[in-house]
């Protein structure tokens, strides 16, 4: 087995497949000259929020506070406030895409209510990865058989296998920024976006003798 000769191969796979996530934020402001006005206006509104997500379980599958800011507004020319702003930013995972346009719509008609997103992704288990590993291992094989059979040979024995690395692109987001401006829309699709999942292996495998004359 030692002697026999050597192929060494990379066997990749390419797969564009459809989303299983869909994230989006959600921010919630306030502001005034008075801080404790500010602050109830803010926490009003993030409760707002709240009920609406509430209200679209199972579709939501998390959600998570991510950054709540309050801070003053002074004059350029001393400390002197003329203001406070407060927001408070929750991201919202959603299994459901039919409920998604509906539930983004609903959000950005509330006061002082601005959103960002969806962006697609795909689970960290997603089975994808798993397909695409498999098709890059068939990819390898199928390249060595190749070899050998221009050779006259075939391939007879794996010698190594190495995983060079999975890829997935970052998070893509279908761009649907809301900020509230009169009635809502009564409708909003949207398309989800295929996420490209490439694999790729190197393998060496031993092959039969081969005829060069």
């Amino acid at each position: 087995m030692a002697d026999a000769p050597v192929v060494a191969v990379r066997g990749e796979a390419y797969r564009e497949v459809a989303p299983e996530l869909a994230r989006f934020a959600v921010t919630a402001t306030a502001r005034d000259r008075d801080r404790e006005t500010t602050l109830t206006r803010l926490a009003e509104r993030a409760a707002a929020v709240r009920v609406l997500l509430d209200a679209a379980e199972p579709a939501v599958e998390r959600r998570e506070t991510g950054q709540l800011r309050v801070w003053p507004e002074t004059k350029r020319s001393g400390e002197r406030v003329v203001a406070y702003h407060g927001s408070v930013t929750t991201t919202v995972t959603v299994v459901d895409f039919t409920a998604l346009g509906e539930l983004m719509l609903r959000l950005a008609d509330q006061e002082q209510v601005e959103l960002a997103g969806p962006w697609w992704s795909l689970r960290p288990d997603s089975p994808a990865y798993r397909e695409a590993r498999h098709a890059a291992i068939a990819d390898a094989l199928a390249r060595a058989r190749e070899y050998a059979e221009a050779l006259g040979a075939r391939v007879t024995a794996l010698v190594e296998l190495a995983d060079t690395g999975l890829a997935t692109a970052p998070p893509m987001m279908a761009k649907a920024a809301f900020a509230r401006g009169g009635e809502a829309a009564t409708e909003l699709e949207l398309d989800p976006q295929p996420q490209p999942v490439q694999a790729a292996v190197e393998a060496r495998f031993t092959i039969s003798e081969p005829v060069l004359g």
